[in-house]
């Protein structure tokens, strides 16, 4: 019960104003167009569940985690439905366990008197190493996922390969996992308003990513000013 009571001591310190007024925004974006334009309930679930979890991932806060499992599980099914086969293995075989990683290891890296994780800056040169390694696997799936027949092979490969690279920077706190969101969103987007121009009824997912990609863009600028030199 105490540990309870820590954890959400944790997430509700340190909430501003503005904080919550974007919080509030996205909320009433993503409700909006998707019940003006019909959406599913699994895509409307998928759509509040996945920018809760990036705007609480942007703030330190480890319910971000919680809120990240429920969105992989609905988006998996969208994205399958979709035959985003790249997005389908990404959200079940990567980002489910990935939750449980992240939920543990920010656990050891909280600040308690701001209730946020304990952010830092990956250095040039490592930095340089993942960027170009990133960049081969980026090829080599696209490859794997035009042999499957999927559509947009190359570009659901970038948004799968970055998202990998972005997530395990997300787990160990660093700045420049939002770098690569900023690419993830700005692939992400592209793909799912091809879906929805060719008929598709994803108004909510796309509405979702276009949150995402103005959220990476806001939490970059905050997370540059509050990181440390990562050793």
């Amino acid at each position: 019960m105490n540990d309870i009571k820590r954890f959400l001591k944790s997430e509700l310190t340190g909430w501003t104003a503005l904080d919550i007024a974007w919080l509030a925004a996205a909320t009433a974006v993503i409700l909006g167009l998707s019940l003006y334009w019909g959406d599913t309930p699994a895509s409307i679930i998928t759509a509040l569940t996945g920018v809760w979890c990036v705007i609480l991932t942007g703030k330190g806060k480890r319910s971000s985690f919680l809120f990240g499992m429920v969105n992989v599980l609905f988006y998996a099914l969208i994205s399958f439905r979709a035959k985003y086969y790249g997005e389908v293995m990404l959200n079940l075989l990567y980002y489910v366990p990935m939750n449980f990683v992240g939920w543990s290891a920010w656990k050891r890296h909280m600040n308690e008197e701001t209730g946020e994780v304990i952010k830092e800056k990956l250095p040039l040169k490592k930095g340089l190493v993942v960027y170009g390694l990133t960049a081969a696997a980026i090829l080599l799936y696209g490859l794997v996922l035009r042999a499957l027949g999927g559509n947009l092979p190359f570009v659901d490969s970038m948004s799968t390969v970055v998202s990998v690279t972005a997530q395990i920077l997300s787990v160990k706190r660093l700045v420049e996992q939002w770098v690569l969101w900023i690419v993830v969103d700005v692939v992400t987007v592209i793909m799912w308003a091809v879906h929805f121009a060719q008929g598709g009824e994803t108004i909510a997912t796309l509405a979702m990513w276009s949150v995402y990609l103005l959220n990476a863009v806001f939490m970059y600028i905050r997370w540059n000013k509050e990181g440390s030199a990562h050793v």
